[in-house]
């Protein structure tokens, strides 16, 4: 951390230090050099105009945690009424492969009531220790019951990583148990990977709308935190075979409950909307489309392929689709079998959010569209006329 201050008994007021700041942070009051540390950003100009060696800036090393006893690479298992959230498997495949590298262990933490079944799944997808904490007052998610239950684990058993979906219960939970712990926390992340000499966790995300891929990195405290999109990651294999160690906990009961806060009920969405998440093959339309209505190409084709129907934010921002057909990253982030970008092209923040399909085809006029970047197969030719004679290639192949 760095402090800048003027030294009073050698400040005469000239006023040089007044011209050179490009933020307006300094002024003159009394003969003597004042600085609105508010709006200083220490871009140290003022330091060389001084004549009078008048400012100085300090640097304060910033505290250390003792991180040499943290091992173990940590997945968050969230649950809901006893079904593991797929985004665990494929965290657990990632923990494993991280875990591999560091030289340490694959844990996960599972909570609820009635639920150490479930530790069986956990072990059989790659967890080596699975932390159970079972209690009535855990049936139902709570962020705040689980922050406490959670942080208790941690201080005692000290994972050095600490990985969660980034699903609207896992950014609620981790972003709380960060704080209590101190420590960083990296969210919406598509990749993980360690730095090989310092041993630490590169966690990756889009960062500035979509435009770059920042790398950010937690050098000095533990937990290294982050949660992760779901599918963007393989899902770890079944093991019937593996074994594993469970652990059963008593860090939370009835007492530790936060009484401020009594779950009531749960009430499901009622309105179908398209699973983009779990489709194995979806066909998505882009600005290309030109208007609402040549949505109807993408569907049939979809239709004859028993495929979702998806959209690039341009067309959901226009209104010519609902936005639970978004893939991006506003939006859903998929991983199918099959890919169809359809006039789309292929803007980053589209890209982060489909580019780990198995098999991508891009159909675009333009044959430098980014799209075709990432594209397995690539058509250059118009979405009007090459999109319905794929369709009806595709029903004749499959004699409809």
């Amino acid at each position: 951390m760095s402090n800048i201050k003027v030294i009073q008994d050698k400040c005469t007021g000239c006023g040089l230090c007044i011209k050179a700041c490009p933020t307006g942070a300094i002024r003159i009051e009394k003969n003597k050099a004042v600085i609105d540390l508010d709006k200083c950003t220490l871009c140290r100009a003022c330091l060389s105009t001084c004549k009078f060696d008048a400012i100085r800036i300090s640097e304060q090393k910033e505290a250390r945690q003792d991180i040499s006893s943290y091992k173990g690479v940590w997945v968050f298992a969230e649950q809901r009424e006893s079904n593991i959230a797929p985004v665990v498997f494929e965290l657990l495949a990632k923990a494993r492969e991280l875990a591999d590298t560091l030289d340490t262990y694959v844990g996960a933490v599972l909570l609820g009531s009635n639920i150490e079944d479930k530790a069986r799944d956990l072990i059989q997808r790659g967890a080596e220790k699975v932390y159970v904490v079972d209690s009535p007052s855990l049936q139902h998610y709570i962020a705040e019951n689980y922050t406490r239950a959670i942080v208790s684990l941690i201080k005692r058993y000290k994972p050095e990583i600490f990985l969660a979906g980034a699903t609207t219960t896992g950014r609620s939970l981790v972003s709380r148990i960060a704080v209590n712990l101190y420590t960083g926390l990296t969210a919406d992340c598509t990749g993980l990977d360690i730095d090989r000499e310092k041993k630490i966790l590169i966690q990756t995300r889009p960062a500035f709308g979509g435009n770059i891929m920042a790398q950010i990195i937690s050098p000095n405290f533990r937990p290294q935190m982050a949660t992760v999109r779901h599918k963007v990651m393989p899902e770890a294999e079944v093991d019937v075979k593996r074994k594993g160690e469970v652990i059963k906990e008593d860090c939370f009961s009835s007492s530790s409950e936060d009484k401020r806060i009594k779950f009531l009920d749960f009430i499901k969405e009622t309105v179908a909307t398209v699973n983009l998440a779990e489709a194995d093959i979806i066909v998505s339309g882009g600005r290309g489309l030109k208007e609402p209505a040549n949505f109807k190409l993408i569907e049939e084709l979809a239709g004859v392929l028993g495929a979702a129907v998806g959209s690039s934010r341009a067309c959901v921002d226009a209104g010519w689709i609902p936005y639970s057909h978004q893939v991006g990253q506003t939006g859903r982030t998929v991983c199918p079998k099959i890919y169809i970008a359809c006039g789309i092209s292929g803007q980053i923040q589209h890209l982060v959010g489909m580019q780990s399909s198995g098999t991508i085809i891009a159909i675009n006029k333009d044959p430098d569209a980014p799209i075709f970047k990432v594209a397995d197969y690539g058509i250059v030719g118009d979405i009007f006329k090459v999109v319905p004679s794929l369709t009806k290639l595709i029903k004749e192949k499959l004699n409809r």
